[in-house]
């Protein structure tokens, strides 16, 4: 490196602020964009992640004085997300839209399997030691999401005559699935806490984009044909689909990535 370039190096800015209201600390993590225009604040409700953006010259200074002026708007926001609901023991996780009351039975062997009480009670109970309680769920979870959506988008692409190179299973924020040019079909392993037909509805949504790589009618022709719940599907997401982000996640840490609408915004 030059000694202009050390010279005039920026000095390395924290990735995160603290911003206090009403005796409550709340981080707030820090970002520079190079096609920002002013300061602006967003919740990720899928992580409860306070994000501050800047732009290229702004300087520290003032971000923490723009976030530490919306402090109340922070504390009112995060105040208003679903709760998050961790996977221990008594929580209600809506298996294929079922709710399933979870059980922890420490002292039995295996790892994850339903039950169904005489009163028609749902228990998902979950072996082991309490640490083990959460990851055990998540993987059971997991591998029930690749069942299902690797059945519907091999079922589906049978009916079209194409071909499912790969489904894979992930966790991301703001995408149910994706489809790449080369047969590869991602879904996120939350569809499986929602009901049947909107996990149907998103496996034909992928597979169909094997054939039409795009959204144009001839696309959505296809979705119809393969799925007849589309529109009750995508209303259920549009209604509930932020709602699946909440489970999983410990109560003390934040709740997928949604932008919350009414940014503030400086005036710099």
């Amino acid at each position: 490196m030059s000694l202009r370039a050390l010279l005039y190096r920026r000095p390395a800015e924290p990735k995160a602020i603290q911003v206090v209201h009403d005796k409550h600390i709340y981080l707030v993590r820090v970002r520079r964009h190079r096609q920002a225009r002013r300061y602006t604040l967003r919740i990720m409700a899928a992580t409860r992640e306070v994000v501050l953006t800047m732009p290229p010259r702004g300087c520290l200074k003032e971000a923490k004085d723009f976030a530490q002026k919306h402090g109340g708007w922070i504390a009112s926001r995060l105040d208003h997300l679903p709760k998050a609901e961790p996977f221990a023991h008594g929580t209600i996780v809506p298996l294929r839209g079922q709710p399933h009351r979870l059980v922890h039975r420490k002292g039995m062997r295996g790892t994850v399997w339903i039950e169904v009480a005489e009163d028609g009670e749902r228990k998902l109970c979950v072996a082991g030691d309490t640490p083990h309680v959460d990851r055990r769920v998540g993987d059971f979870l997991r591998r029930e999401a690749k069942a299902d959506l690797e059945q519907a988008s091999r079922a589906f692409a049978e009916q079209l005559g194409v071909t499912v190179k790969h489904v894979s299973i992930r966790d991301p924020s703001s995408r149910w699935g994706s489809c790449s040019t080369t047969g590869v079909l991602s879904y996120s392993w939350r569809l499986i806490l929602a009901p049947p037909y909107v996990l149907d509805y998103l496996a034909a949504h992928e597979v169909a984009h094997l054939v039409e790589m795009n959204h144009s009618p001839r696309f959505w022709r296809l979705v119809d044909r393969l799925c007849p719940n589309v529109r009750r599907a995508k209303n259920w997401l549009d209604s509930h689909g932020t709602e699946l982000h909440r489970y999983g996640l410990p109560s003390a840490r934040p709740l997928p990535d949604v932008p919350v609408n009414g940014k503030p915004r400086s005036r710099h």
